[in-house]
């Protein structure tokens, strides 16, 4: 691990830990990748257990363009603000907007870029901006696990044996072969 890369790695560990002292409610094995991004009100958000929060993945509690009529007598002071959930067994793929307000159930995935300005039902696959439902979490997996490859945790928890394991097979031969069947492309 480079020098940059500690520091960054150092850094991200202490904010995560100064939003978790102001309040951001964190499950159990909770995974940040990256530098996270809780806005300036981390204590309206809770997030369960066994959770990815992906890259760039911004949660937003707070709706700012408020202030365009804020300085009018009839709205004055007027503010925004909205709790955000996320349930257990999530993933929200990278550079992914989060916006007040929203709750995302158990067992769903929110795809990469994805604006999510609803809430998500449990069991639920999104994806796009705004945030549309793609399909549930059983065809997510039946659709994707075929297109998958184990790796023995000995090589998966070890970076070189891994990288070794990625580049001495075709990673698109999971990809070509569905249910024992070849797939043109």
């Amino acid at each position: 691990m480079g020098f940059l890369s500690l520091a960054n790695d150092l850094r991200n560990r202490w904010l995560l830990r100064s939003f978790v002292r102001r309040g951001l409610k964190l499950g159990r094995d909770v995974r940040i990748i990256g530098k996270p991004e809780f806005g300036g009100e981390p204590y309206l958000i809770t997030i369960g257990n066994h959770v990815t929060i992906s890259t760039h993945v911004e949660l937003v509690t707070h709706d700012g363009a408020t202030w365009v009529f804020r300085d009018r007598p009839e709205h004055k002071g007027l503010q925004r603000f909205g709790t955000i959930e996320i349930g257990n067994n999530c993933f929200i793929g990278t550079r992914s907007i989060i916006l007040p307000g929203v709750r995302i159930g158990d067992n769903c995935v929110v795809g990469a870029g994805s604006v999510v300005t609803r809430s998500v039902p449990e069991n639920t696959i999104v994806a796009g901006a705004p945030a549309r439902v793609i399909c549930t979490y059983d065809e997510y997996v039946e659709r994707t696990a075929p297109r998958c490859r184990h790796f023995p945790p000995e090589v998966a928890d070890d970076p070189d044996r891994l990288r070794e394991a990625l580049l001495s097979t075709p990673l698109d031969a999971a990809a070509d072969e569905v249910a024992g069947e070849k797939v043109r492309r």
